[in-house]
């Protein structure tokens, strides 16, 4: 696996929201979903804001791989766990981006609870 470049961190960071498709067992994709997106660090992650049950998350979850789109970066990915260290950093990321949404909706993707429906996206190479 590879990196992120500097760039594709800026342009993903800063895009307002992601699309991201998971792979089908035959290795197609399947519909995009339009998500928020956070960089923490040199990552990038997301997160369900619906729980363990969202469909696009129960997907992703089960293949594993799958391709974004965001600020003008197209990339196949694997979706990894985070580092159980990152997500105060996340919430942060999530709180510093989208908090002029109101408590609400960003609350649906931060705290104790959002953990486990976090990603984090590692670009796959070829």
């Amino acid at each position: 696996m590879s990196d992120w470049t500097a760039d594709e961190l800026t342009r993903i960071g800063a895009a307002e929201e992601l699309q991201v498709s998971s792979t089908r067992a035959d290795g197609t994709l399947r519909p995009y979903v339009t998500i928020w997106v956070v960089r923490a660090g040199d990552d990038i992650y997301i997160r369900s804001a619906y729980g363990s049950n969202n469909p696009w998350f129960v997907r992703a979850t089960k293949s594993g791989t799958g391709r974004i789109r965001a600020g003008g970066v197209e990339e196949d990915v694997t979706f990894a766990s985070a580092d159980p260290a990152a997500h105060a950093a996340i919430d942060a990321a999530y709180h510093a981006k989208y908090d002029r949404y109101g408590p609400k909706i960003v609350g649906t993707v931060t705290g104790p609870d959002a953990e486990a429906t976090t990603f984090r996206l590692v670009p796959r190479a070829g």
